[in-house]
């Protein structure tokens, strides 16, 4: 009888329901396009490169391997040693050991604690009023023994749950911190390489401008010029070596701020491409919107978040029902160490016990309203990070074709300002015009040059938000 109400129970406990809500995904607005993606047109694929195959509406840069979207050698290696030392890759990684124990330790309470232990006591009780004589006892004992709170309500199965959605959003958050890495690897590399082509621009128009300016004081001396056009030639020596000095401590603060990415000290960066060789199409794949929530690990995290607010509400429900509690020990207890294990030695007891909350002073009806007001502005959090992942993806889509657009009016402006000041130079060394018209257009040149520098890095930057805001990087 005792084993089959043992079974029993068993049984019920198996069967028994768990309290509060199961999950159910929040309903969202998804558009059906993104606000900035280009056409599609079937009689005209996009170009393609080596590693990606004709555009389709299904096609999105962020299903792609970080190496295939950026394949400068160098760059890729930088990626790689960033994924190995950097200091928030090993944290996030950290966190998931500790949420995997949390889960351990949270799983632990829905089965029974056994636990085992054995004693031996001998004393002697000396001669004493009124007994009149001395006496000597001895107890020995060994036995196990065993305590079960049965999850009858499910309340330890629903914290099981949360612990394995906190764990399940940790992970996503360190694919977060990965995609992140790789983004800001990326961009910084391209800002550093930035740097070096205007550099570059900034060493070579002052060679340019110091022959210029030896030309002029040659003329000035032989009475074909006067000392005002030495003292404006002078000027565009002057402006152009003043950025030297600037760019140079740029470019080193970007190699420092780059080897703290890949969790090295400060240091020189090694280069690869230029920045005008680094490949890129020139419209991006975006994909189907609804497939972000999906693949953007935050969006992904805060999910997971709410799914453990979910499982809390049980847990927070279940303290309104009784605790049913099972115990047991078994053992040998004897008086003779070498009579423990013989004879009527052998002992055992069972039970159990249930405790129901009468009153509580509203302390449970709080912690159910504290749980559904926690889902409540998680709910809001998910929808949150939806809506601003989609206005993340439609600004870089805009960004990157706008960008586009201006690098090539910026080269078309590169063009016109050198040859404008090509014709200065000779007009004026012909004598039909003074160094002021020299002066400016050499100035424009120069401006127009870093300029376009500028234009190609926004260019690329907005290409590495495209692959971001889609949740590309985070997959090898």
């Amino acid at each position: 009888m005792k084993r089959t109400a043992t079974f029993l129970l068993l049984i019920l406990f198996t069967c028994a329901c768990a309290v509060g809500p199961n999950y159910r995904r929040p309903k969202v607005d998804v558009p059906g396009v993104y606000r900035g993606a280009p056409p599609l047109d079937p009689a005209q694929p996009q170009p393609t490169s080596s590693q990606q195959s004709p555009q389709s509406p299904e096609q999105s840069l962020g299903d792609q391997k970080w190496w295939e979207v950026f394949q400068d050698p160098q760059l890729q290696e930088l990626i790689r040693t960033a994924l190995k030392n950097n200091y928030d890759v090993q944290i996030a990684a950290a966190r998931i050991l500790e949420a995997q124990a949390q889960l351990g330790i949270t799983h632990a309470d829905q089965l029974p604690t056994i636990s085992a232990g054995a004693s031996a006591v001998n004393e002697r009780v000396p001669k004493q009023k009124p007994v009149g004589q001395e006496y000597e006892t001895s107890a020995n004992s060994v036995g196990a023994s065993m305590i079960w709170e049965l999850d009858f309500w499910g309340k330890y199965r629903r914290a099981t749950e949360a612990a394995r959605a906190n764990l399940l959003a940790t992970e996503w958050a360190r694919r977060a911190v990965i995609s992140t890495l790789v983004s800001n690897v990326a961009a910084s590399y391209f800002e550093l390489r930035a740097l070096d082509l205007q550099l570059e621009i900034s060493r070579r128009t002052l060679a340019t401008r110091q022959e210029s300016l030896q030309l002029t004081r040659t003329l000035s001396d032989g009475g074909a010029g006067t000392m005002l056009d030495v003292r404006q030639a002078e000027q565009l020596v002057a402006m152009a070596a003043e950025d030297i000095p600037d760019f140079e401590r740029r470019i080193q603060q970007q190699e420092n701020f780059l080897s703290t990415l890949l969790g090295s000290n400060p240091g020189p960066v090694a280069r690869g491409m230029s920045l005008t060789n680094q490949p890129h199409l020139p419209q991006v794949p975006a994909g189907i919107p609804s497939r972000l929530l999906e693949r953007r690990p935050d969006i992904r995290a805060a999910e997971a978040q709410l799914m453990a607010a979910n499982a809390q509400i049980g847990v927070a429900k279940a303290a309104y029902f009784p605790q049913i509690t099972l115990t047991a020990t078994a053992g040998f207890q004897s008086s003779a160490l070498t009579e423990l294990f013989t004879g009527p030695a052998g002992m055992w007891n069972f039970g159990g016990s249930l405790a129901q909350p009468i009153f509580a002073g509203g302390k449970i009806k709080s912690g159910v309203r504290l749980t559904e007001a926690r889902k409540d502005e998680l709910v809001l959090t998910y929808q949150q990070t939806i809506q601003q992942a989609f206005r993340g993806v439609s600004d870089a889509l805009i960004g990157y074709q706008k960008n586009r657009e201006y690098r090539q009016y910026q080269e078309q402006l590169v063009v016109s300002a050198k040859d404008a000041a090509r014709l200065s130079e000779v007009r004026y060394r012909g004598g039909a015009t003074n160094y002021l018209e020299v002066l400016t257009n050499e100035t424009n040149s120069f401006n127009a040059e870093l300029g376009l520098a500028q234009a190609q890095l926004n260019e690329l930057v907005s290409l590495v938000e495209i692959y971001r805001n889609l949740g590309g990087g985070w997959d090898s």
